[in-house]
């Protein structure tokens, strides 16, 4: 089991360590949820700012930084979309959302008629139609995952820069499909809740004997 890097709440601070660093986690995508979560827990329990009701104000101004660092690195780590964006980040290829939307060009094909297929069946009130449109989304998401574990865990030294600028895109794509899911999903709840039911068969009554 990894050990994590137990921060103390006196002296001197290292707030530049990586997340996975912190957790004593190796840097790749393909994560151990468990250890993750007993290594957040593990340093929490050392830091957390009620440790240090009565410590003076420095002390608890650093137990409050450790707390905040150690919880914005568990939902970094914990979310693999998040987790994607900041290994490449580590390797030189932020993601920049904001002002880089590059995807490739296959996608932003398939991203068109996933939009047109919605726009079809929610008009048409086709509840079967945005299920399988929402399985074919999970699909291509297990896809995307599956791409970034290869980029991210498995290029050797040379290949980690390009990798790591390919992956970047994959991250640009699971967002995209994130996204995406979770509008798809309301309406695949509520299309389903709307759909008309099978009328139960209704039984011939027999004249009493």
């Amino acid at each position: 089991m990894p050990t994590a890097a137990m921060p103390q709440a006196q002296g001197h601070a290292d707030f530049t360590q990586d997340h996975f660093t912190l957790f004593g986690l190796p840097q790749r995508f393909a994560l151990d949820g468990a250890a993750l979560t007993q290594a957040w827990r593990q340093i929490q329990a050392a830091v957390h700012p009620d440790r240090f009701a009565g410590a003076p104000a420095a002390e608890k101004r650093l137990a409050m930084q450790w707390s905040t660092q150690v919880n914005t690195a568990y939902r970094t780590l914990k979310d693999p979309q998040l987790r994607a964006a900041y290994l490449c980040e580590l390797r030189g290829a932020a993601i920049h959302a904001e002002r880089n939307t590059a995807m490739p060009t296959a996608f932003l094909m398939q991203q068109m008629q996933w939009r047109e297929a919605l726009d079809e069946a929610r008009e048409a009130g086709d509840a079967a139609a945005i299920h399988d449109l929402l399985q074919t989304v999970e699909q291509a998401r297990s896809r995307v995952l599956a791409q970034l574990t290869v980029l991210l865990d498995d290029a050797s030294q040379d290949e980690q820069a390009r990798a790591a600028l390919e992956a970047a895109e994959q991250v640009r794509v699971l967002m995209f499909i994130d996204r995406f899911r979770q509008d798809l999903g309301p309406l695949a709840m509520r299309a389903a809740s709307q759909a008309p039911h099978p009328a139960h068969p209704t039984h011939p009554t027999h004249p009493a004997a």
